[in-house]
């Protein structure tokens, strides 16, 4: 059975969700892109309500959700130890190896976590405990949380802030054309030397000029959502490889997609939802 919901739909159940305040997400547009997410990575989109929240204006998968589906992907963990003082677990994925991974209410009270109040005082084992299942989970199989944290960890980020995203080379992803085409609608025109004024430029890792131009955002995400697709679905790549090539061709359109709203964030994860479906069952 098809996990696969028309955005029409997803937009009814998110405004249900919002309104209902059942899992604490209030905003639709936020339940939205949540449910959109899900559906990219072939789940029905209610689960979104049941494995994310959002803390700080940003998505956090639940430490249990983390857990669910490392076991599901094949991970193991063994709990050494399970204190208020102490939580220790060793991982291990048949692709990843095996790690170790300890944290001590010390160590959260040496690096600021610890605060009058905070979950760290109420309930100091289960913020152990969720700090383990993300920093073990993304050291040993990182493609099964696909880089999302959890709660407890991004409760304890700071405040997100107007600076300029900084982007970072994170290596470099196949390129499938040398050209830069412009894409209105059905029409792909290739052009030599395009200037980025022309439209909306697409970048991807190791380059400084735009891979593609579009004349719309609409263009825009059918192409972002097709080229992430492919890196996705590919089999010449590991899990790490697609996780790290997809997270570079985020970073390079960084400046783009966050001026996205949560309706054009959704449509792009469906977007990507669908191409990942024609790619698998082409």
């Amino acid at each position: 059975m098809s996990n696969l919901v028309a955005y029409s739909e997803m937009e009814q159940m998110a405004t249900a969700i919002a309104a209902s305040g059942l899992f604490g997400m209030k905003d639709k547009n936020s339940v939205l892109a949540l449910m959109a997410v899900a559906q990219a990575e072939g789940l029905h989109p209610a689960t979104a309500a049941r494995d994310f929240h959002i803390i700080q204006g940003r998505p956090a998968l639940k430490a249990d959700a983390m857990l669910a589906r490392f076991q599901n992907a094949g991970g193991k963990v063994e709990w050494k130890d399970y204190t208020d003082a102490k939580v220790t677990g060793v991982f291990s994925h048949p692709n990843g190896g095996d790690l170790a991974v300890t944290w001590t209410i010390e160590q959260a009270t040496k690096i600021g976590l610890v605060k009058p109040g905070s979950g760290w005082q109420k309930f100091p084992r289960a913020m152990l405990r969720s700090r383990c299942i993300s920093e073990g989970i993304r050291s040993v199989f990182p493609g099964s949380v696909t880089g999302f944290y959890s709660p407890e960890e991004v409760s304890d980020f700071e405040p997100q802030t107007s600076k300029a995203t900084v982007l970072k080379e994170m290596g470099n992803i196949e390129v499938i054309s040398p050209e830069v085409t412009v894409r209105a609608g059905d029409q792909e025109i290739t052009i030599e030397n395009i200037k980025s004024d022309l439209g909306i430029p697409m970048y991807i890792p190791g380059s400084d000029n735009p891979y593609a131009t579009y004349l719309s955002q609409a263009d825009w995400i059918e192409g972002y959502a097709e080229i992430h697709a492919k890196i996705h679905e590919s089999k010449k790549y590991t899990d790490e490889e697609r996780y790290h090539k997809i997270n570079a061709l985020r970073d390079c359109n960084a400046n783009y997609t966050k001026t996205f709203d949560g309706n054009a964030t959704a449509k792009l994860l469906s977007k990507i939802a669908i191409y990942r479906k024609e790619i698998n069952n082409g």
